[in-house]
């Protein structure tokens, strides 16, 4: 019998979403040396901390002719151009089975995450980030208590190559009545493996993590910051708890401090990589609302998606294949944890913030 000789750093395989039950394919071969990309630095933009024409800026005009406060904190208010509106009226289209739609109603909330046009969370510093976290549970609680909302999604945009349309420090959470395709997936993967093993999935893949500690990029007391094994992105990340709870609603004053911090640490070392501010698309998965279920299956965690792979102006593109086929990276995992995990976690500009 011949020696396996498979390798998963050098040759091509596929790798197991245990979170959707998908699978990404992996070809380290064809980076085996993934800088000699050209690598542009970027110009240094220092935005100014207020702009007068800014809708999310303090005492400013918003689209829709509301007045924002002189806020000094992280503030919410209902997006002036919400997807979801709370007033849609019930109704569905069923034509043979074959043109299928029904109504969605719901709520959908922007945060500003400080008065500071020019500030990002890696660039706030650990206190005004845990002001962040517990306007989120304020939110959080608030729209759980609407009957009808069946999921919260907790999420940020940053970056206009992530489809930002201000660059003012803001996040969104969309509520809606039905629970998204997603968070079906990972309810399914998540309760077929702890109806099986008494024990949440995440909470045995983050043993093992810990253990082989290749994918971890930071880590505290309450949380870790990895690349998943999984990862489809070039430097995806998840931040999983490291006790088993359901939403936000369930951390403890310590656990809300630690994601702040964990969410600090992250995101500096996202900027530090290329010396930029560092796009991505985040958000929080955790358990369905008002659905007659507690979720004991669910584990919270929160999901990092940046598109940007060689330099600051190079970011990986889904075409070809992965819109056909399923999604492809060169770089492994265990690759981009590392380069993450060795980066300073001092942010790059420290010395030039006001």
């Amino acid at each position: 019998m011949s020696e396996n000789t498979f390798d998963l750093t050098s040759h091509p395989h596929t790798r197991l979403n245990i979170l959707t039950g998908e699978w990404v394919l992996v070809s380290p071969h064809r980076s085996k040396r993934p800088w000699q990309g050209k690598v542009e630095a970027p110009a240094l933009v220092q935005r100014p901390s207020y702009v007068e024409d800014c809708y999310l800026c303090p005492t400013n005009t918003r689209a829709d002719g509301s007045k924002n406060e002189a806020y000094t904190g992280p503030i919410a208010f209902t997006n002036d151009f919400s997807a979801l509106l709370s007033d849609t009226p019930t109704g569905d289209v069923n034509d043979d089975g074959l043109l299928v739609a029904q109504s969605q109603k719901g709520l959908c909330r922007v945060i500003c995450f400080s008065p500071r046009h020019d500030l990002t969370l890696p660039e706030m510093d650990v206190p005004a980030i845990r002001q962040v976290v517990d306007l989120w549970v304020k939110e959080y609680e608030a729209l759980k208590a609407v009957d009808y909302i069946k999921y919260i999604q907790i999420f940020e945009n940053k970056g206009d190559i992530m489809g930002c349309s201000n660059p003012h420090p803001h996040g969104q959470i969309w509520a809606s009545e039905n629970i998204p395709m997603e968070l079906e997936k990972e309810t399914r993967q998540q309760k077929l493996y702890f109806d099986k093993h008494g024990k949440s999935l995440l909470s045995a893949y983050l043993d093992k993590e810990v253990k082989e500690k290749v994918r971890i990029i930071a880590e505290n007391a309450h949380f870790v910051a990895l690349v998943p094994f999984w990862a489809v992105w070039p430097y995806e990340a998840m931040i999983i708890s490291r006790r088993h709870v359901q939403s936000v609603l369930q951390f403890n004053e310590d656990e809300k401090t630690g994601l702040a911090d964990i969410l600090k640490q992250l995101t500096i070392r996202y900027d530090n990589l290329f010396e930029t501010s560092f796009p991505y698309s985040a958000g929080m998965h955790q358990a369905p609302v008002n659905d007659g279920s507690e979720h004991p299956e669910w584990h919270w965690h929160m999901h990092f998606y940046p598109p940007l792979l060689r330099s600051a102006t190079v970011k990986k593109f889904m075409v070809g294949y992965e819109m056909l086929a399923n999604p492809q990276r060169d770089i492994t995992p265990e690759f981009a944890a590392e380069k993450l995990r060795t980066l300073s976690a001092v942010h790059y500009k420290s010395g030039q913030l006001v």
